[in-house]
């Protein structure tokens, strides 16, 4: 039968509204388990009305590429290390021009931070274009090595 108003409504007065012993309406059990439980089960008519892309997977995702990171040093920092290279013997002088394959400092790129104060004669894979501009002023030379 159809009613015209509301249970929640004529009850209010009542110690249990309707739902019968007092301890029927009483925790999580009484609507089927909390949140989306029950969802493959007991709660399966739900999904498939009201959720129907709740399973599954849509769409796709494109790999993403790893990207290389250049380990990178500035000119500043080379000008320093310069003098101490040279006593280790990694880096050599020819006709007041200091020798150095970056590379073997562990180094990729050459970037233009800072100045340099002597003609150097580097090699490295890459070089920004601030770097090669402030070597040739120096009067030195920025080989690319593939």
């Amino acid at each position: 039968m159809i009613r015209k108003r509301r249970k929640i409504t004529r009850m209010r007065g009542s110690r249990t509204v309707g739902g019968g012993c007092s301890k029927k309406r009483r925790g999580a059990g009484h609507r089927g388990g909390r949140g989306q439980a029950g969802g493959h089960k007991h709660h399966w008519t739900w999904i498939v009305k009201y959720d129907p892309k709740h399973f599954g997977k849509y769409g796709f995702k494109r790999p993403q590429k790893l990207i290389k990171r250049l380990e990178t040093v500035n000119l500043a920092c080379l000008d320093e290390m310069i003098p101490e290279l040279l006593e280790k013997g990694v880096a050599s002088e020819k006709d007041g021009m200091v020798l150095l394959d970056v590379r073997d400092l562990g180094f990729e790129k050459v970037l233009g931070s800072g100045r340099i104060t002597r003609p150097v004669h580097l090699k490295a894979y890459e070089f920004s274009r601030s770097a090669t501009e402030k070597i040739e002023e120096a009067g030195g030379k920025a080989e690319v090595i593939e």
